[in-house]
């Protein structure tokens, strides 16, 4: 079978048997498809399913009795399929069926399509005020977290197509409604293509937004940030920087009362002590999808100590620039303090804790975008 519509369904009893119609007179004659219902419904909408699956032979449907979110639907219905393409969309009618068959089309040559309601020739009209706002906030919150999606200018959406590698041997894991984020970030595809649509207003059933939803939404993005290293990167970066301040002044504290070393020798301890703390747990969580074998560890401590010690000059000739210029000198310490953080970075991530080979890289993600123009030719060919 060539295509499986994984259509996820919550008490939308009013809306399955005209979504199923609309697929059906949307795609060309002798198209092999499936239209796959994963239903976690509480009134008839099942009844309703089991009749549809009798009356049309493109209909499958399963329900689960234990519910655990839109997006759990959807990754078992991708599951249960078994199509080379798989389009995912709501069953409220705001995601026209009537563009499946250019969604199709461009899964030929692209490895995920999705309509997006923010190129020129889109539209999410189909939203409220607050309800826009809240979208806008969710995309901007993903694209600046994960660097993956920050030229995919509808990575929240809920209506998409991708092909059946993308997802083969991925374990999703959502959380929430979203579950777009999770393919985007943990699947195996190379090409990403955009067409403008009309988000519809929906005209039966219930939104099922709801600040639940919401909160499952930031938890979601939380967790695929931390399962990508190169996003985490420099958050961890700073975080344990912030730590190794911590420490380093308890060390001192420690050394001084100790009373065995003058001030410059307990200060001087203090600081290699904190950057062999620094050091160890950047290696652990920073840089641990590129941590090696132990006996590593000896030769990237010397180029990391060399990037620290010409961090601190980079820090101290900021904050003598500012004084020179007659500004403030606590105000050029936190400059160079910022400086000298993405310096060090910057050094640590492209010398010391190099990839061990260039296969290690991950494949240059390509975006396209389809314009209005393209879309009008697109439509009146097919």
């Amino acid at each position: 079978m060539e295509l499986s519509i994984v259509i996820p369904t919550y008490n939308e009893r009013d809306n399955v048997v005209a979504i199923a119609s609309r697929i059906q007179a949307s795609l060309p004659a002798g198209t092999g498809y499936e239209i796959l219902f994963v239903d976690d419904s509480s009134d008839d909408t099942p009844e309703i399913l089991k009749q549809l699956d009798k009356k049309d032979s493109h209909v499958r449907w399963f329900h689960r009795s234990n519910r655990r979110g839109l997006a759990q639907a959807v990754a078992e219905g991708i599951e249960a399929s078994d199509s080379e393409y798989i389009i995912v969309m709501d069953a409220d009618l705001q995601h026209p069926p009537e563009i499946l068959p250019l969604i199709v089309e461009r899964l030929r040559q692209y490895d995920v399509v999705i309509p997006s309601r923010f190129i020129p020739g889109g539209s999410d009209g189909g939203l409220n005020g607050w309800r826009k706002l809240v979208s806008w906030v969710a995309r901007k919150l993903a694209n600046l977290a994960i660097r993956r999606l920050r030229d995919i200018s509808d990575a929240t959406s809920g209506y998409f197509g991708l092909r059946r590698a993308v997802v083969d041997h991925i374990r999703l894991e959502p959380v929430g409604w979203k579950i777009l984020l999770e393919i985007l970030v943990k699947g195996k595809y190379r090409t990403v293509h955009e067409l403008p649509y009309s988000f519809a207003v929906r005209d039966q059933g219930v939104s099922k937004m709801c600040l639940r939803e919401q909160w499952n939404y930031l938890r979601h993005v939380a967790r695929l940030l931390w399962t990508s290293p190169q996003d985490m990167r420099f958050i961890l970066f700073c975080l344990i920087g912030a730590i190794g301040v911590v420490v380093n002044m308890k060390l001192l504290n420690f050394f001084i009362n100790l009373g065995l070393w003058g001030d410059l020798q307990a200060s001087c301890m203090a600081s290699f002590l904190a950057m062999v703390h620094n050091f160890l747990l950047n290696n652990w969580l920073t840089w641990r999808d590129r941590s090696l074998a132990p006996g590593s560890l000896i030769k990237r401590f010397p180029p990391y100590l060399m990037v620290s010690c010409l961090g601190i000059l980079v820090t101290g000739l900021t904050a003598k620039g500012f004084t020179l210029l007659g500004w403030d000198i606590y105000a050029g310490q936190f400059a160079g303090i910022v400086a000298a953080a993405c310096w060090s970075f910057t050094l640590n991530n492209r010398w010391v804790w190099l990839l061990p080979a260039p296969s290690c890289e991950p494949a240059k993600l390509v975006v396209t975008q389809e314009s209005v123009l393209e879309k009008v030719i697109d439509e009146t060919v097919l």
